[in-house]
Parts: C-alpha cells; structure tokens; sequence
C-alpha cells in the first residue's frame, strides 16, 4: 500500500536527520513563553542606603550581586517623596495630578496657623476605576500575588491581586509589629518572635513553588524599612561592633537593611531553584528616599517627605538574563512610573491601560537610547516636619510645602505656590542643590517654567489658591 505523502516526507526527514545528528534538537521553550516578572518594592530605602550605590556601613551582598548580573540606574525616581503617592503612581502609571492621591491623608498637615494656602484635598486610594498594572498583566495570562504593603486600596483582591499575604489599606507595621504576633491585615500569626520580613519572603517562595509551571507576577512591597526600626538582636550586636560613616551610623536600622538583603537573596535563590531564573524579569527598587533623621543620603539634600533629591532618588536594578547585558549601567532620568509601560510592551496583554504617564524602558535595557523627556512631581498640599529633625528644607517647619517640581536633562526647577519662588539647579554640577541659580539663568528658569505650567495644564493639575485666614505670620517666629 503507498503511504500518504505526508508520513513518506516524514519517514525521509527522520532518515535524512539521522545521519547528520546522533542528538535530537534542543527546542528552547522559554523563547515562546512570557517571562514571569518579580517586582520588589522596600519601603524608604534610602538612594545611598545600600552596598551597590557606595554605602561602607550597610551589607547588602545580594543586591550587590544583583547589580553585578543586571542594570543599575543612577538616576532613578520613585513617582513622589512619600509612600502613599509614589505608589499609586507606579499601580497605576499615572503621575499624581491624575489619581489625586498626593499624600498620607489629611493633606493640611503642620500647625494651620504656619500655612498660608487652603490644601487640596487629598485623594486616600486609588479608586477602582483605575486599570492597575496586575489587572493588566492578568490580561496577558499572569498570575497575580503581593506580599507586604499595598496601601493604594483596602482590597487588593479588586486591584487585580489573586493572592494577597499581608496587604490593605494599612501603611506600616505598626508599634512592635515587625515580630509575630503581627498588627497587619491578612496574615496569620506566626510563632512568637518571628521576623516579619522572614515570613513574607517564605510566603512568596511558596507562591512561587505552586506557580512555577504558571506565569506570574510576584509583587513583593516590603514593610520594611519603615518604621518603627526593629532589627533581629543578633544582626543588631552585628552593626553596634561596626564603626559607622558619612551620616550612616544605626545598627538598629542596618539590621533592617540586612535582614532585607538577606531576604532578597532567598527570593532570589528560589527563582533558581525552581528554573525560573533565565525567564524571569527582577526589578529592585524604593517607593521613596530615606529619612534623613535616620540614614542620611549625602550629598543628597533633605529625605522622605521633600523634593529635593534625598526625597526621590531611589536605588533601581533591572535583571533580565539574555536581554539586559550584566554589569551594565544608565545615567538617564528614570521614574517608577516607567514600569508599567515597559512590562506592558513585555506582556503584551490582551487589554492595554488607554493612558500612562511613564515611558517604556526597553531601549535603555537592550543597550540603546532613549529620547529626551522631562520628569514632573507636583505636590499641592503640606507635609509637616519629622519632630527633632533638620531636614535641609526650605524651612524648619516642613519637609515641603505646596509646589511642582520639572527635571529636564542636567536642569532642575522647582515652583513654590505660596510664594511664588523658584529654585533652579544643576543636577550635574549641584547634586546636592546648594545653589539656587534662578537669578543668574533668567532663561533657563523662564523655559523651566513654561514646560512646568504646560505639563500642568495638561493634566489638570489643581494648584491651591485660596488663601488660609487662620495663618499668622508672627506664628513662624515662635516656632
């Protein structure tokens, strides 16, 4: 009987493959599957709290390692100075004029007779109206989890979050919170004793043993290294036998950032263990800039809470093994708000988010350019001082008070509402904005200002105008 002419084609192939090959063909699988992605987000880390960006006090081996094997950026943002806005702006890929959330609520912090602006009112949550970054990598066939702090909803589970350990509305840990019996939402109490940062790390590498033949999202935002500052007693009498440097000086809190390394590095072993670790895209990185009464960020100015570059800076890594060269670095002009549309050019998602304010990275991460773009952080309320703390503001009263702020290439300007006064800076002679050059670069500072009032326009940016009867000038004295 005459065989078929597709089985004889068949049989004639496998004769022909056979005297060339004594091995069958390695079919690489992972070329056809989307990468999963492990997002990590800590809480204040400072731009210099960490061994990659030049601390000689802190240990962090593994992030070390990390920036050996992926990008490091020295130029990264988080998308506002304090926790609540900067991830609302990464959730979601809007800058802060378009969600409203602009700070922890209520937005008129600070003695009501030191300010002289009404406050706009302040946004809690991101509302669900939103198309958040896991609802859109749900869309593209991922597996969602966090495990830390979500704080821009109550209810991750509608934020497009499967599985969810340790997240709401909730913002810190809580008094003595960072031992079991724990004082957060949707986590069960370990063993007395047991170190929070441990468990959430040992939830996740759970969720990825179960999801390994899956593609997933891992969301790990960290509670630490929020306050309060609670270290293991251990890594604590390891820090205290350390002679600090340079502003870096608390075992208690380098305690923190080692256990947090420590914890990264797991997380990280895990992806390897399972497989996971050639197709898996690692972003590191901070929701905000340290606090300066606890770590100092030099030659950075002031902290947490500010929009001088201690408030913003963030330590960033990007690991993607065969796409992002090891060893490799950028020096351009990075936000948090840049993640979403790059890991949706990534997934490839059936849905796409309609508008987002960031840009997609891969340019950069496959050794090209970028274009040109200006970064914008408006803030239009007040954000009282930390007690005891000489932040380097403006003033001893506030970590800000209601402005904008433009960077565009070496150049930054910043916009005071109350007043009206402008801040001009060279990034790259000034890092540590000593000197206000407004006055001698008139141009520049005009065009600064242009761009700024556009951007805002653009978005309906709310600018507070309307004058706060109970200020009283004589007040600032007393203080």
């Amino acid at each position: 009987m005459t065989l078929p002419i597709n089985k004889t084609l068949c049989t004639t192939l496998v004769c022909i493959y056979a005297l060339h090959s004594c091995k069958p063909a390695k079919i690489d699988i992972t070329e056809h599957k989307k990468p999963n992605i492990v997002l990590i987000n800590i809480d204040d880390l400072g731009y210099k709290d960490v061994g990659f960006m030049g601390s000689q006090y802190y240990e962090t081996p593994n992030l070390d390692a990390l920036a050996e094997e992926g990008m490091v950026f020295y130029n990264a943002y988080a998308g506002a100075a304090n926790c609540a806005p900067s991830r609302a702006c990464l959730i979601s890929g809007l800058n802060t004029p378009r969600h409203g959330v602009y700070t922890v609520s209520p937005s008129d912090r600070g003695n009501t007779k030191t300010r002289k602006l009404i406050s706009i009112k302040n946004t809690d949550h991101l509302n669900d109206s939103f198309f958040t970054l896991p609802q859109m990598l749900k869309s593209a066939g991922y597996v969602t989890g966090s495990f830390g702090k979500w704080h821009v909803g109550n209810d991750p589970s509608i934020q497009g979050i499967d599985v969810n350990i340790g997240g709401s509305a909730k913002g810190n840990p809580g008094k003595g919170g960072y031992f079991s019996p724990y004082k957060i939402d949707n986590i069960t109490n370990g063993e007395n004793g047991e170190y929070l940062t441990d468990r959430l790390t040992n939830e996740a590498i759970s969720y990825i043993e179960k999801n390994k033949d899956t593609t997933f999202f891992l969301y790990m935002p960290y509670y630490t290294v929020h306050t309060p500052i609670m270290g293991k007693e251990e890594l604590v009498a390891k820090f205290e036998a350390k002679s600090g440097q340079n502003g870096q000086n608390r075992p208690d809190y380098a305690a923190m950032v080692y256990a947090m390394d420590q914890n990264v590095g797991k997380l990280l072993h895990a992806l390897k263990q399972n497989n996971l670790e050639e197709n898996t895209v690692v972003i590191f990185t901070s929701d905000n800039g340290g606090i300066r009464a606890i770590s100092e960020q030099n030659p950075l100015r002031a902290g947490k809470g500010s929009y001088y570059e201690g408030g913003i800076r963030v330590p960033l890594i990007i690991k993607w093994p065969g796409k992002i060269k090891p060893k490799s670095t950028s020096t351009v002009a990075v936000s948090n708000l840049d993640f979403y549309p790059t890991l949706q050019n990534i997934a490839k998602p059936q849905n796409k988010a309609k508008l987002l304010d960031g840009v997609n990275l891969e340019p950069i991460l496959y050794g090209g350019e970028l274009a040109e773009r200006n970064l914008y952080f408006h803030f239009p309320i007040y954000l009282q001082k930390y007690d005891q703390l000489k932040d380097q503001g403006r003033d001893p009263l506030f970590r800000t008070r209601p402005g904008s702020v433009i960077i565009s290439g070496e150049w930054k300007l910043h916009e005071y509402f109350e007043d009206g006064e402008l801040e001009l800076y060279n990034l790259k002679t000034d890092i540590g904005e000593k000197t206000n050059l407004a006055k001698q670069n008139p141009a520049k500072t005009k065009q600064l200002y242009e761009e700024l009032n556009i951007w805002r326009t653009q978005t309906k940016a709310p600018v507070p105008t309307i004058a706060n009867k109970a200020y009283d000038p004589t007040h600032l004295k007393e203080q």
